[in-house]
């Protein structure tokens, strides 16, 4: 794939997730909200429903209060009840029944086969009892009851909302019922049209998307390709600043080498010459030719001692060998050893910085070398901490002392001083870390956090 390929790619992908994931929202909101106004609907028809079977059902039993209040319960005053609720009747589908706390019907105007037979255990076609069902919400004081029952106007089966209550002194329980095919009828209307509301909404933004995408397009090409010749000036920058550190770094190894070793073979060298032509001569010069080569052994040791010390800058072996912890301690050891100053020095350890790449390590490192470096060279600190923690996320480098402090911004700023500083934060950033310096006249904190998970990206891979 070409490169104008990859930006228009590049450009026009995330704009096709974001519609994406717009629509997404939008789709889910619109559908919630439909369900809250389907359940608001729903719940209105239910309302009005529950006050009209209750309004019907008080009117039933006003209709049969001088009866029933006259205490008599022959068959004579009942049948009179029977004719007054069967004669009761609202709409196309509206009745009173009456069932005996048996379970046994006692009057069914639009089903009249029902009459005298025992329904205790007759079920619907969902499988409820509900007879039983209807009387025990009688019992309770009069109740609702959702069922399905044949509408006598379709003859099909159909949901239904009842509502009884109980006559306890003829032992009936006399209650009516309200169809709800209708209510169901209109709610799925209105889901049909929100569903058709919300076909219509994807179709507009994936109309928006279409058109949006050529625009950006081209816009998306155009950033791109600025970026892209920003993006190469900081890296001509970032190489620029390598070849130069790497100069930097020859440029120290070559003072070392020329200043140190160079000289003391060049010494060596003489004194060697001197000593085998003393060698030859009388025992004295023989004597003084021994003692040379005595005190040339001595100055070999120190280039050897050199040689180690320009090797451990280098790449300590210790780093490889025993880990980030030892190297560090061994660090503050020669630091000790070597810094003109007083200052003293501790090094803590906590936690398990074990298990990090070589890389890792290098960087961690490297930092604390800096971080001394600067101690001794600008400081003037007395007391010095390096703290090394390891955390089940994180492996966290601080170095602390109670020196004269500088301005962090201005150092920051300045093309030549902040050298060492900028190398720490490159050096942290290049393996997904990040380096926060606090300072001020008390002294000076520099904290170098890595997150595990950018070392071990893919822990399960």
């Amino acid at each position: 794939m070409k490169l104008r390929q990859k930006i228009i790619f590049l450009a026009i992908v995330p704009l096709c997730l974001a519609f994406a994931a717009i629509a997404l929202v939008v789709r889910h909101q619109a559908v919630e909200l439909g369900r809250q106004q389907r359940a608001t609907i729903e719940a209105a028809y239910l309302a009005s429903k529950n006050a009209e079977l209750k309004h019907y059902v008080d009117l039933a039993t006003h209709a049969l209060a001088h009866l029933y209040n006259t205490g008599r319960s022959d068959e004579a005053i009942k049948n009179e009840a029977r004719q007054i609720l069967a004669d009761l009747e609202f709409g196309d589908d509206g009745y009173f029944f009456v069932y005996d706390q048996s379970g046994r019907n006692v009057m069914h105007p639009r089903q009249p086969e029902l009459v005298g037979t025992e329904m205790w255990n007759w079920r619907d076609a969902s499988g409820s009892l509900t007879i039983q069902h209807l009387i025990e919400r009688a019992n309770q004081g009069g109740g609702y009851e959702r069922y399905l029952w044949r509408k006598p106007s379709s003859k099909t089966v159909a949901p239904k909302l009842g509502y009884v209550v109980g006559l306890p002194q003829w032992g009936w329980i006399i209650g009516t019922g309200i169809y709800l095919d209708d209510v169901d009828a209109a709610l799925a209307q209105i889901d049909r049209q929100i569903s058709g509301h919300v076909h219509q909404t994807m179709l507009l933004i994936a109309g928006i998307a279409v058109l949006c995408a050529f625009a950006v397009a081209l816009s998306g090409l155009l950033l791109n390709l600025s970026e892209h010749r920003v993006a190469d000036a900081k890296l001509r920058q970032l190489a620029q600043r390598v070849v130069r550190s790497q100069e930097e770094e020859r440029a120290r190894l070559s003072r070392d080498l020329h200043d140190g070793i160079s000289q003391w073979l060049v010494s060596i060298k003489l004194q060697i010459e001197a000593a085998l032509i003393r060698l030859g001569g009388t025992p004295e010069q023989a004597a003084t030719a021994r003692a040379t080569f005595e005190k040339t052994a001595g100055q070999i040791n120190g280039v050897l001692a050199e040689v180690r010390r320009i090797s451990h800058d280098l790449r300590p072996a210790i780093l490889d060998d025993l880990g980030l912890a030892a190297a560090l301690e061994h660090l503050c050891g020669e630091w000790r050893e070597a810094a003109a100053t007083t200052a003293t020095i501790a090094f803590e350890t906590e936690g398990d910085a074990g298990a990090l790449p070589d890389v890792a390590n290098t960087v961690l490192f490297r930092v604390a070398q800096e971080a001394l470096t600067n101690i001794a060279r600008h400081a003037g600190a007395s007391e010095i901490v390096v703290r090394l923690h390891g955390g089940r996320n994180f492996v966290m480098l601080q170095v602390r002392d109670n020196g004269c402090g500088f301005d962090v911004g201005q150092v920051d700023d300045h093309a030549r001083h902040g050298i060492g500083l900028r190398n720490m934060r490159e050096r942290m950033e290049a393996v997904g870390g990040e380096l926060a310096l606090d300072s001020s006249s008390a002294g000076t904190r520099i904290s170098a956090l890595i997150p595990r998970h950018s070392l071990f990206p893919h822990p399960h891979a």
